[in-house]
């Protein structure tokens, strides 16, 4: 799930949407994931990582970027707060002014979220629970090898890795081969049935953040 959710990060930088290449554009301020889905960049918290300052020497601001699965805030560096201070974006957004995101100098990348936490669920599960309630499943340990395939609707490709189970009735049956998927990160947020409670994870496509387990219901092919 995390290295996953580590290729939307950039999109909620305040450069990205200016340069339309995120899947954010047209869709700030609107309902995108599911209701239980709400993370910030949180510098401080307890089980985080990372330097409480950015590239540009601005200390890092405590951003809530979704609450209930609607896309609140946006990051920015100096230079990007300045231009978006000129778009219709100032009035959808709040305050628009540098967030502690920036990277070093000189930068043309812009700005990106870090410090991610995914907040706590009303409801959190155990992963056990979420095996004994799942009729037929697949249980992913590890992903890898992960590539964008679309960027607007955020389709990633990979493979699973280290660990692939069959559920079956509330029970994990036996090991799988490993396999390819193709999924959208906005239809598997909008499709989350329990999490747990948020731990930091470290993974090989993205940098470190507080991330819940998930139970996700999601269709597959064969083909």
């Amino acid at each position: 799930m995390l290295d996953m959710a580590g290729f939307m990060f950039f999109d909620f930088g305040g450069l990205s949407i200016l340069d339309q290449r995120s899947f954010l554009n047209n869709r700030v301020g609107t309902q995108i994931f599911g209701t239980d889905i709400k993370y910030l960049g949180r510098r401080g918290h307890p089980l985080q990582s990372g330097t409480p300052f950015d590239g540009e020497g601005i200390p890092r601001q405590r951003v809530q970027l979704v609450e209930n699965g609607i896309v609140k805030r946006l990051v920015y560096a100096r230079a990007t707060a300045k231009k978006m201070e000129q778009t219709e974006y100032k009035d959808k957004l709040g305050p628009v002014t540098p967030t502690g995101h920036g990277f070093s100098l000189p930068n043309e990348m812009g700005e990106a979220p870090m410090n991610i936490v995914f907040g706590a669920p009303t409801d959190p599960k155990t992963l056990e629970q979420m095996i004994a309630s799942t009729e037929r499943g697949v249980l992913v340990t590890r992903l890898w090898y992960i590539r964008e395939v679309d960027p607007y609707e955020k389709i990633l490709t990979g493979m699973t890795r280290d660990g692939t189970f069959y559920v079956e009735d509330g029970k994990v049956r036996h090991g799988i081969l490993n396999f390819r998927f193709n999924e959208s990160l906005i239809h598997m947020l909008s499709n989350v049935e329990a999490m747990g409670t948020p731990v930091r994870a470290s993974g090989e496509e993205s940098f470190d953040m507080v991330a819940p387990a998930m139970q996700v219901q999601i269709l597959i092919s064969r083909k």
